[in-house]
């Protein structure tokens, strides 16, 4: 079947503003919006510009909005669209560098300040920093982020206010806050209480929503919260 592909465009060089263009594009029910982008690439425009890599939903590259909604490219189908006519645009609230390529830098800068890694400062032991599997489940959920942007850059507190360190980086400071192995919580506690930590938060859930691999972000946003009050107390 044929669909109508909507790009939105722009090339700094050449273009004082976005704009979209249109392009038919002969589709299976099953192909990706991945494959569709392809497509367009190999065959009519190869200016077209966007992002991909493992195109398996694992690295979280393609993450663009399709259809008005925060998705990954290589894992939503045009079956599941329902329509032949497909929009996609770059993520929102973030700076566009080309086409569909926006500058992640301010993103993965925040997602740095919250010391995304272990901290533990005394002695390891003769094998390994052991942790019970129900230790482990405490922070199983958020240890599945990507950093694909999709849920910072559904935010409507973010586009408010791009200071605030958003719901990816919170996700990741979760990971590690709530690792019982791990001796920086309160650092990264005292990080994210500040007016641009999740105080920002609005509960408005358009991260969960947007989340491609399922994540209960509003949910660990909360905890965090809850963990920097219970600190303070």
């Amino acid at each position: 079947m044929q669909v109508e592909l909507r790009i939105q465009r722009y090339d700094p060089e050449r273009d004082s503003k976005p704009h979209m263009e249109a392009y038919s594009v002969e589709s299976a029910p099953m192909d990706r919006v991945l494959d569709l982008l392809h497509k367009v690439k190999y065959d009519q425009d190869g200016t077209l510009t966007f992002r991909r890599s493992c195109a398996h939903g694992v690295c979280g590259s393609d993450a663009m909005l399709i259809n008005g909604r925060n998705r990954l490219a290589c894992t939503i189908r045009v079956d599941q669209l329902g329509g032949r006519r497909i929009t996609v645009a770059p993520l929102p609230g973030l700076p566009i560098v080309k086409d569909l390529v926006v500058d992640m830098e301010g993103f993965f800068e925040k997602y740095r300040s919250v010391q995304p890694f272990l901290v533990a400062d005394t002695a390891p032991p003769g094998r390994e920093r052991r942790q019970s599997p129900e230790a482990r489940a405490r922070y199983d959920d958020t240890t599945k982020c990507i950093l694909c942007a999709a849920c910072t850059s559904s935010c409507p507190s973010f586009w408010a206010q791009p200071a605030y360190v958003g719901p990816a980086a919170i996700v990741n400071a979760h990971r590690f806050v709530f690792d019982s192995r791990d001796e920086g919580a309160d650092e990264r506690l005292e990080l994210l209480a500040d007016k641009d930590g999740v105080w920002r938060c609005r509960t408005i859930f358009n991260c969960t929503d947007a989340c491609p691999r399922g994540i209960h972000i509003t949910q660990a946003i909360l905890e965090v919260s809850r963990a920097i009050v219970e600190r303070e107390a």
